[in-house]
């Protein structure tokens, strides 16, 4: 099977599976958007929907976020961890927004990438889901997924990405990161895969790996 047969099956599975899909962090804007994602990085989404709603009750706008304290943000943030960056991060991105933007998120990646705290996938994510720009975000899901499904060499996030976007539509891509996000999640999880859970694994042919079977049952 071709990569760009898999790639059809998994569009039409994902479709299956998903055909709606929701922005895993809750935000009504662009800008609490690209704050929820850049609290993100190495948390979880539920530890930011949980955390949130605190932060953004004392500033949901950057004009009132730039005259926060650094330790009056971190505070706040403190459960979802690497909270010192995090804050001066916030706190630097939104007094940037207001002196330079008008207090307007940019809709271009470059531009997004130059605030502090601002890397390649939250501006991604932003572009994307904020704005409607084709862009392919990938995470620890879609980087195990595309690894795991022959799509990718798996040997990095910026190689998965090149790869993602030759395999899949254009048009695709802003919903398809999101499809495969939520499907590595409830059926294709790092810890606790099962084949026989997976479906999409399963019509692409996976194999478990001889370290994961169970020799009780190879008997």
């Amino acid at each position: 099977m071709t990569k760009k047969e898999k790639a059809a099956i998994v569009v039409e599975r994902l479709e299956h599976y998903f055909p709606e899909v929701p922005i895993p962090l809750e935000h009504k804007d662009p800008y609490t958007l690209l704050v929820a994602v850049l609290l993100s990085a190495q948390s979880t989404d539920v530890r930011v929907n949980l955390t949130t709603p605190a932060l953004f009750a004392l500033a949901d706008n950057p004009f009132d976020m730039a005259k926060c304290g650094i330790d009056q943000v971190r505070e706040i943030i403190k459960p979802i961890g690497l909270s010192p960056q995090k804050s001066k991060a916030i706190v630097g991105l939104s007094q940037i927004l207001v002196e330079k933007y008008q207090g307007e998120v940019p809709d271009e990646l470059s531009l997004l990438e130059q605030l502090p705290g601002v890397g390649h996938k939250t501006a991604s994510v932003v572009v994307s889901q904020a704005f409607g720009i084709p862009a392919f975000p990938v995470d620890t899901h879609i980087h195990r997924l595309m690894h795991r499904w022959g799509l990718s060499n798996g040997k990095s996030v910026v190689q998965t990405e090149i790869d993602a976007k030759k395999l899949f539509d254009k048009s695709l891509w802003n919903k398809l990161h999101l499809q495969m996000i939520w499907y590595g999640r409830t059926y294709s999880p790092a810890r606790g895969w099962s084949l026989e859970n997976d479906e999409i694994s399963q019509r692409l042919g996976v194999k478990v790996p001889k370290s994961k079977i169970d020799p009780r049952k190879s008997k």
